[in-house]
């Protein structure tokens, strides 16, 4: 495979130039993580005041998707939706315009399989190598670099772009054809979905029982309910900090286009569908860029009560 300089990439140097499109809650972490270890970096983002510390600890800024595909060897993307996505890519100004036979793209957006798949014909049709990779571990995985990332494409790609998917994850596993770390990232998501549920309700009731909170959590997490979501956003929950590791539209967005590809493969998701309900219904209200631990705002609406630690 050849880089976009024409010369064969057979692995990931200090010199291998990386493009960086998305420097959000996630990207920026994940981003900094890739510049800290030295490689040279070209980042574009919509707002760039949003990429600026970056550009202070020595990335360079291009001005459109394109012009970041045309000065790197491989670019990154993390962004929002499945249409920015498909904007990144295909547009005039897009990856998919810039990018020369050779250049690997991975997208670490959460989106559509489909959209993968389609990333992937398009860019093979341009000798052009793209995989999806996207990621779970919230922003508290993006800073300490232990997300876990969920990997679709070519064998051979995946183990060169393999070192660099290591600076921001601690469990990289490739699960198969393009579009299969997409499905595997829906797996995750089924999983958060209903999970938020029980840990919002566990606290409703350990409050209305009378329970010190704290010392509740202290034994249910040690169980056999153990899992992420009550180590990390449960003690958000108690501090009402409803900030974003992740925003409540983005997972919205993640929880539709599950339900779409079940009703695609005729599967009954009845548990996510009621976590759909209730974050759509939270996003309505004007809740959308709080994170997903805000769940508890519509539970507590139902209840008429509100949880305190």
């Amino acid at each position: 495979m050849t880089n976009s300089t024409g010369n064969k990439l057979n692995r990931i140097s200090p010199e291998t130039r990386i493009g960086w499109i998305g420097t959000g809650v996630m990207g920026f972490a994940m981003c900094r993580h890739v510049l800290s270890k030295g490689y040279p970096v070209t980042v574009f983002n919509r707002t760039k005041s949003k990429a600026q510390p970056l550009l202070d600890e020595g990335a360079r800024w291009a001005e459109t998707p394109r012009a970041v595909a045309e000065q790197s060897d491989v670019v990154f993307t993390m962004v929002g939706f499945p249409e920015d996505v498909r904007e990144v890519y295909f547009a005039e100004s897009g990856i998919l315009a810039g990018g020369k036979p050779g250049t690997i793209l991975v997208d670490m957006t959460t989106t559509s399989p489909s959209l993968a798949q389609e990333i992937y014909e398009v860019a093979a049709s341009k000798s052009i190598h793209a995989i999806d990779a996207p990621v779970s571990g919230g922003d508290v995985g993006a800073r300490a670099g232990t997300l876990s990332i969920m990997v679709g494409g070519n064998d051979d790609i995946v183990e060169l772009i393999t070192p660099l998917l290591e600076i921001m994850g601690k469990q990289i596993v490739h699960q198969g054809r393009a579009g299969t770390g997409q499905h595997a990232k829906m797996c995750n998501q089924i999983v958060i979905a209903s999970t938020m549920i029980g840990v919002c309700e566990c606290l409703l009731y350990g409050h209305k029982a009378g329970l010190d909170l704290e010392t509740m959590l202290h034994s249910i997490t040690k169980g056999a309910a153990a899992c992420w979501t009550l180590d990390n956003l449960a003690p958000r929950i108690l501090k009402r900090d409803f900030d974003p590791g992740f925003f409540i539209e983005h997972f919205t967005k993640d929880m539709g286009i599950a339900l779409d590809e079940a009703q695609r493969m005729s599967v009954d998701l009845p548990g996510l569908a009621l976590a759909h309900q209730l974050y759509t219904a939270l996003k309505a209200q004007g809740h959308g860029k709080l994170g997903t631990q805000a769940l508890m705002l519509a539970l507590e609406e139902l209840s008429n009560t509100k949880v305190k630690s």
